[in-house]
């Protein structure tokens, strides 16, 4: 059987990283590899009984590929702080590293966010890319990264459990975080905002997430979220504008 660690990222993740451990019993190795946490997240999680790494964050990216490099078994499973393994997706993870030619997977998501999980709205299957084949992948992009394969890829069917966002409170303070590297990409792509973004841009996206992306399956869960998130976009040109003036 093909050895697996499972690779934990964490930054002051105290609230959350016993029971991410405990969710992940079942991998081979534990290891935390930790941003250099201020609070109890690494004394936390050598009581646990996990393998405990710090390196100082750069970007995300660079955070995976140094964690990567940090371990030697076969496969590598990433994993944050805030989600948890199931029993159902163990099993298919130890079935595939097995017996499938892939040398990476894409896992699906169940996204609970203000207690409830969300269907909709872009928020399933929210696949990320967290299985690897160790020597066959890295990440690129600094934020909301990407994995770069040698060979194929595949998509499990069981889920994580990601607990996103507490209350609209988190949910507005990392959307402000997005707005503005968004906003930096783009100008940097020399993008620049048209009148027109700051109308159109917003309501095509509300379209997209509450009909196209089925955000009306959640109710008014779904329709909060979906004009949320057209706001942000309007933010996102706002913020893009402000950048061309030099502010």
């Amino acid at each position: 059987m093909p050895e697996l660690t499972a690779i934990i990222l964490t930054r002051n993740e105290a609230r959350h990283i016993v029971a991410c451990i405990d969710s992940l019993r079942w991998a081979d190795r534990i290891v935390v590899f930790d941003a250099c946490s201020d609070d109890d997240t690494v004394a936390l999680a050598e009581a646990a009984g996990a393998e405990v790494h710090q390196r100082s964050f750069d970007n995300f990216a660079a955070q995976r590929n140094a964690a990567l490099d940090s371990v030697t078994t076969d496969w590598v499973f990433f994993v944050d702080a805030d989600e948890r393994g199931t029993d159902a997706l163990a099993e298919e993870i130890r079935r595939v590293i097995a017996e499938r030619p892939e040398n990476g997977w894409h896992v699906p998501r169940h996204n609970v966010i203000f207690g409830r999980v969300t269907l909709g709205a872009g928020w399933f299957p929210d696949y990320q890319f967290r299985l690897l084949r160790h020597g066959h992948a890295r990440y690129v992009r600094p934020v909301h990264e990407l994995g770069e394969v040698d060979g194929a890829v595949g998509y499990l069917h069981n889920p994580l459990i990601h607990h996103n966002y507490r209350d609209p409170a988190h949910f507005h303070a990392k959307q402000r975080f997005y707005v503005e590297h968004d906003a930096a990409i783009l100008k940097d792509q020399g993008v620049r905002p048209k009148p027109r973004n700051f109308v159109l841009q917003p309501l095509r996206h509300f379209w997209w997430r509450f009909v196209t992306l089925k955000g009306y399956r959640d109710g008014l869960h779904g329709l909060r979220l979906s004009l949320y998130m057209a706001y942000y976009e309007w933010r996102k040109y706002r913020r893009l504008a402000a950048l061309w003036r030099g502010s």
